[in-house]
Order: C-alpha cells, then sequence, then structure tokens
C-alpha cells in the first residue's frame, strides 16, 4: 500500500469548520419547534420534543467540537510532478489520485468563515468532476494553485 500523503492542512481550519457546522446545524434546530407546535395540537406526545431536542444538541456538539477536530487530523494531500494524491475522510477514508495530464482548471476559493481566519479552499477541476484542498493558508493555497497549474502545463506539452 502507498504512504499516506505528507502535507497537512491549516490548524486554523478546526475553527473555521466549528463555526460553518455550527451555522450548518440551525437548521436542524428547527424540527423541535415543529414538533412542539404539532404536539401542542395534540397530535404528538409531549416527551417527543424532548427526544428530538436532546438529539439536535448531541449533533451540535458533536459537530461543534469532536468531528471537526477528526476531520482536520485525517485530511492530508501530497503534489508530484505526476499526480496528486488526496486523503480524508473520518468513517470512510477516501484516498484520490488525480493524474496531472488529466486536470483542465485550477483554482482558489474563499467564502466569508475562510477569509476571516485567512484561508482558502484550491479547486482541481479534471473532465470528470471538481476535487477540493480544503483550508489552506492563504500564501500556501495561492503556491499549491500555481504549482499545480505549471505541472498540469508541463504535462499538456509532454503529450
Amino acid at each position: 500500500m502507498r504512504p499516506d500523503p505528507s502535507q497537512k492542512i491549516d490548524p486554523k481550519a478546526i475553527p473555521a469548520w466549528r463555526i460553518s457546522s455550527g451555522l450548518s446545524s440551525l437548521f436542524w434546530w428547527i424540527l423541535p419547534f415543529i414538533y412542539g407546535f404539532i404536539a401542542l395540537g395534540g397530535g404528538a406526545p409531549n416527551w417527543g420534543i424532548w427526544v428530538i431536542s436532546g438529539l439536535v444538541v448531541l449533533y451540535t456538539a458533536l459537530q461543534a467540537s469532536i468531528i471537526q477536530t477528526i476531520r482536520w487530523k485525517r485530511w492530508r494531500y501530497q503534489i508530484d510532478e505526476h499526480e496528486i494524491y488526496l486523503k480524508f475522510g473520518i468513517f470512510i477514508i477516501r484516498r484520490i489520485l488525480i493524474p496531472v495530464n488529466r486536470i483542465q482548471h485550477v483554482d482558489t476559493r474563499q467564502g466569508p468563515i475562510l477569509r476571516s481566519f485567512g484561508l482558502s479552499s484550491v479547486t482541481i477541476t479534471t473532465a470528470a468532476t471538481t476535487h477540493e484542498i480544503p483550508a489552506l493558508s492563504d500564501e500556501v493555497a495561492d503556491e499549491v494553485r500555481n504549482r499545480i497549474s505549471n505541472l498540469a502545463r508541463e504535462a499538456d506539452q509532454d503529450v
């Protein structure tokens, strides 16, 4: 088996992901309110609101603490002259090899949460799909984007 990639993403990804997952978990907080209105009308048992609320609190707590740390620890990438190797996942570990000669487009992107932490993501587009190296510092993201772009250009010239 191939050794794991050597490069890690920026540690500032953890608080950025915690904020992002906390905001996205706000959607799930609607469920206890909907269930409460149904229970008030006599259409559901009252204890159900406590069960649903407890599950939503547990989900939010896990997303905002443990899961983002594990996600950061598992994210690795490596760029060499022939391929880009990505390894990530929490329960299901994915290992992706992207041949440099298949790359069509490389870009950096940054939302408001990543921007506030000085982070950017690098997206790598092939004919089949788009891959992402998330949460790199802005300087590292620019270097990675430029390196991948140069490698892809050289691979195109070799063909």
